[in-house]
């Protein structure tokens, strides 16, 4: 009989946001618009070159993202979505089955996944009642087995942020033998002055590791590509472990053209905040319980009627992600979709 490892059996399964014929799909964090036309363009002239492989090294991104970023080409390792990124960090990382990786819970779904099939150790610390990291609490679950954590900011299902001066007061916990991962993935979206931004503290911590993605603001998410950022020997040890040819030649030119169509890019970021803002607004009028959230998605916490809630969406053709038994999460889309949402949850009588 085939040796297939027991553990897998339990590993939990990533879920996608359901896409529906003829639903508004609200449950992904997409961007409801495509690629500008200047990555459209780039696209389709990589494409002419489908029949060769994609440069190994990433090149030409890596190189774009040094002089984007302001740091040396060496300390950037690019991927296929953040996502693997993660997984790569957990594969570069740990050993032992006994090796821990430390995270928020409830955070991206992805954490317990990667863990899991970099055979570590899970170790979670909870939310707080804002529906925030505790870095305090984060910082006691650190052992001497611990070798990664995971911060989410803004964390990803409830929209909060870590500010600097608490991921700095992590820092300062936590040994310098551990590495500390900022996963950023909705850097773009944040609005709040307090909230930390991994540029400004990877220069005096050599364990942070930096985490952004072209998947979201950058409107790339097909293309799967992210990119960390952290001390030359970590992003070494990330492209050792990274799939040969796992970021296609669509998605290096896609991410070129991007960076240099950014400002056109992120000036779309603006119409979202507006709508998280006066959707967020409109579900406290309605007596939900939704955080701040400086994403692009709101959170809305309600426990055990999530499932009755999510499924009373779908009857009005809007697709949610639910995650029972915690909340729902929603992307901010359009005015017109987001109305069409806020209909939905106002008429929820669960």
């Amino acid at each position: 009989m085939t040796q297939i490892r027991p553990d897998l059996d339990t590993l939990p399964a990533y879920v996608p946001g359901k896409t529906i014929a003829g639903a508004i799909k609200l449950a992904s964090n997409e961007v409801a618009l495509p690629p500008t036309p200047k990555v459209l363009a780039a696209i389709a002239e990589a494409a002419t070159s489908g029949n060769r492989y994609p440069d190994l090294a990433v090149t030409g991104l890596t190189a774009r993202l040094a002089e984007a970023r302001g740091v040396a080409a060496e300390r950037i390792a690019v991927g296929c979505g953040s996502v693997s990124l993660c997984q790569q960090l957990v594969q570069a990382t740990c050993r032992e089955p006994e090796d821990e990786v430390v995270f928020a819970w409830r955070s991206f779904e992805a954490y317990p996944i990667v863990t899991q099939i970099g055979g570590a150790t899970i170790r979670t610390v909870p939310i707080d009642a804002e529906f925030r990291h505790d870095v305090d609490a984060m910082a006691a679950a650190v052992g001497p087995r611990t070798r990664l954590v995971f911060v989410c900011s803004p964390n990803n299902p409830t929209g909060t942020v870590v500010t600097r001066a608490e991921l700095e007061r992590l820092l300062a916990a936590v040994p310098q033998d551990v590495l500390v991962v900022l996963d950023e993935a909705y850097h773009e979206y944040v609005t709040d002055p307090d909230a930390v931004d991994g540029m400004d503290l990877i220069d005096t911590h050599p364990n942070l590791v930096v985490l952004r993605t072209f998947s979201k603001a950058y409107r790339l998410a097909a293309l799967r590509v992210g990119y960390a950022i952290g001390s030359p020997e970590v992003a070494t040890a990330l492209r050792k472990v990274c799939s040969p040819f796992s970021v296609s030649t669509l998605a290096q030119a896609a991410a070129v053209a991007a960076l240099d169509d950014e400002e056109a890019l992120l000036a779309s970021c603006a119409a979202v905040i507006e709508e998280r803002v006066r959707v967020r607004d409109a579900l406290l009028d309605a007596a939900f319980t939704v955080p701040p959230t400086q994403s692009n998605f709101v959170w809305l916490a309600l426990g055990e009627r999530t499932a009755p809630f999510a499924a009373h969406c779908l009857d009005h053709k809007v697709v949610v992600r639910p995650f029972h038994p915690d909340g729902v999460r929603v992307t901010v889309s359009t005015p017109e979709e987001n109305d069409a949402f806020l209909a939905a949850a106002r008429a929820f009588e669960g």
